[in-house]
């Protein structure tokens, strides 16, 4: 197929590319570079199937496609809230773009929604029928409702025009080619140990995350693509396995064997206390479950890092 994937110079989008590229699909790549780096697919420069346009999704761009993976937007804290009328701005006028070229070319469309629909959630697990808790002025507000409204977005156009849509909502996942700076806590954690610097846990130190190793989530958006088209989403794709941000400190020194103490600082504004997945959805549906446990997905992405950090 001819498969766009917006968004592919990023973290989940080169993994994705990869994947892609080895089922032999034709792959076109369009990114901005804003957060998204050329770096994480030079290994496919010289395959004839795989094409890179930079382009902003915020424009209109035509090109075909069988398929289009929509998943260009920052996700970070640190790069979201750095320019947030931007991010909102990818998040409603992107998707409505990349809607736009999924109804010229008759394609299905993924979008690559989060769990931060759910706010800071109210109940635990979270499952997919949870309305959430956001604030809606927030200084995450930017990539949470911008999210939200993107997932409004895609049911309208399935409602209005009949499009053929896929929405994951996508709960916090690491490994190999994270950016060493999103200020997201497995590569914050990560950075800190192998430079021995103090790890910073914003908070008590209490409050839980769900960590999905990188390729399990991609298995994950290639079973929703590849389901039936009745089934729409919103499905929840994430880990289970709930850790407090102290567990996951002890277990980063321990895998890097480092010193470093633990300081704490305030949390967050509207940093969410607790993450946690309900997969039964994605389970029963696409019989998706995520196999790399923490440690041995810690242990890749360290691998990974050290060259990355040592330069």
């Amino acid at each position: 197929m001819r498969i766009v994937v917006a968004g592919g110079a990023g973290f989940l989008g080169s993994h994705l590319v990869d994947r892609l590229l080895n089922q032999n699909h034709d792959v076109l790549v369009i990114d901005n570079l804003y957060t998204g780096k050329e770096a994480n697919f030079a290994h496919h420069r010289s395959n004839s199937k795989f094409r890179f346009i930079k382009h902003d999704i915020t424009n209109p761009i035509y090109v075909e496609a069988d398929q289009i993976y929509n998943l260009a937007c920052p996700a970070s804290p640190v790069h979201y809230q750095k320019n947030p009328v931007e991010t909102i701005k990818t998040a409603v006028m992107g998707s409505i773009n990349m809607l736009e070229l999924a109804k010229e070319n008759s394609a299905r469309i993924f979008q690559a929604s989060t769990s931060e629909v759910y706010g800071d959630p109210e109940v635990s697990p979270q499952n997919e029928q949870y309305l959430g808790n956001v604030n809606p002025i927030g200084i995450r507000a930017c990539y949470d409702e911008g999210k939200r409204a993107s997932e409004t977005l895609f049911f309208d156009y399935h409602r209005q025009y009949g499009l053929d849509i896929k929405v994951a909502r996508i709960f916090n996942t690491y490994g190999p080619r994270m950016d060493l700076k999103d200020g997201r806590v497995v590569s914050n954690f990560i950075v800190q140990a192998i430079e021995g610097k103090p790890i910073t846990i914003y908070g008590d130190g209490t409050q839980t995350r769900s960590f999905c190793f990188v390729d399990d989530l991609i298995q994950g958006f290639l079973a929703l693509m590849s389901c039936d088209k009745s089934f729409t989403g919103p499905i929840n794709l994430g880990n289970p396995n709930e850790f407090s941000m102290i567990q996951l400190a002890t277990l980063v020194l321990e895998l890097t064997e480092s010193r470093s103490e633990l300081i704490f600082a305030p949390l967050p504004q509207d940093d969410p206390k607790q993450r946690k997945p309900d997969i039964a959805l994605a389970n029963s549906l696409l019989d998706w479950n995520p196999s790399v446990m923490l440690k041995q997905g810690l242990q890749k992405t360290i691998e990974e890092f050290r060259p990355r950090i040592r330069n």
